[in-house]
């Protein structure tokens, strides 16, 4: 066999990193011993992986078949030498996930899996939509929780949950008094609402879409919990997850107002890299995950578990 484990580890780093430095800095090298691993692997296949632009290195196109067989093969080693050593259970989970699933199902539910498979290292990553699509694509993480369309061809996508947005406003807003709102008075109020590029806002722009009036948005924010206090303080309505505001509907900080003329629902998904080995770890977090919304209608319907 013409190349070696290292020499792939280092291969994948460098496409991932687009660059050696920064490579042998993620894998604790020295720039010239990554840069040799790369060299080496080239020359011993004779075949060349990197574009090369100053220092920058990009993927070409035989580098681009090769990488998700990397993946997949350096996985696997990892398994076999956890089995070889003896050490049973998983050895890493590396989870994305947008920010409604992140801040509320994701962290409970690697908490469980934690508690269950104390030897495995856990990373949880939590951004919106677009950056977790990014990150599954380029094999940064294992796989993702979205909550927002991805058309992505190379990645696998898996329906997970059903969830619901839904409109509200302080107690004191005019619109909770009625509990509902057309989509004209709907189109006469201040927003707050999250940022292009996240699922939610993507889910409440197809739903406005048919109607030609351009929203007066007050602010765009990126963390529900910051939406929900601007709306607390007045300044505007807003429009996210019912999952994120099921704790202050109970309260009373925040009304629901209910909007016949939109269609809020969308689904949450499972997503991985086609060509991604599935690790035991993925597979086992996936059925933990799904056994946790079996027979659940939507995702505020939920029984979070209780980490002690």
């Amino acid at each position: 066999m013409r190349f070696t484990l290292r020499q792939l580890q280092v291969f994948v780093a460098v496409a991932q990193q687009e660059s050696v430095s920064r490579a042998a800095e993620s894998l604790a090298l020295s720039q010239s011993a990554a840069s040799t691993a790369v060299t080496e692997l080239e020359r011993q296949s004779a075949c060349q992986l990197f574009d090369r632009a100053g220092k920058r290195l990009s993927l070409n196109a035989l580098g681009h078949q090769l990488l998700p067989q990397a993946v997949a093969l350096l996985d696997q080693a990892k398994e076999i030498e956890r089995m070889l050593g003896g050490q049973g259970g998983f050895s890493s989970l590396s989870v994305g996930a947008t920010l409604t699933v992140g801040n509320y199902l994701a962290t409970l539910l690697i908490g469980s899996f934690m508690q269950q498979h104390p030897e495995c290292r856990v990373k949880l990553h939590v951004q919106n939509t677009a950056h977790v699509v990014q990150q599954v694509a380029h094999y940064e993480i294992d796989l993702g929780l979205i909550e927002g369309d991805c058309q992505h061809p190379d990645i696998e996508v898996q329906p997970w949950v059903e969830d619901e947005l839904v409109v509200f406003c302080a107690p004191q807003h005019p619109l909770a008094t009625n509990g509902s709102a057309t989509l004209l008075e709907l189109t006469q109020e201040a927003w707050i609402l999250r940022e292009q590029g996240s699922g939610t806002r993507l889910t409440f722009d197809q739903a406005m879409r048919h109607h030609p009036t351009a929203l007066n948005i007050r602010l765009e924010l990126e963390h529900t919990e910051a939406i929900k206090r601007a709306v607390e303080s007045g300044l505007g309505i807003g429009c996210i997850s019912r999952l994120a505001l099921r704790d202050a509907f109970r309260r009373g900080s925040l009304v629901p107002v209910e909007t016949p003329e939109l269609d809020l629902t969308r689904q949450f998904y499972f997503i991985w890299h086609k060509q991604k080995y599935q690790t035991s770890a993925m597979r086992e977090f996936l059925e933990q995950c799904r056994k946790l919304t079996a027979g659940v209608r939507r995702s505020d319907e939920i029984v979070l578990p209780s980490i002690a």
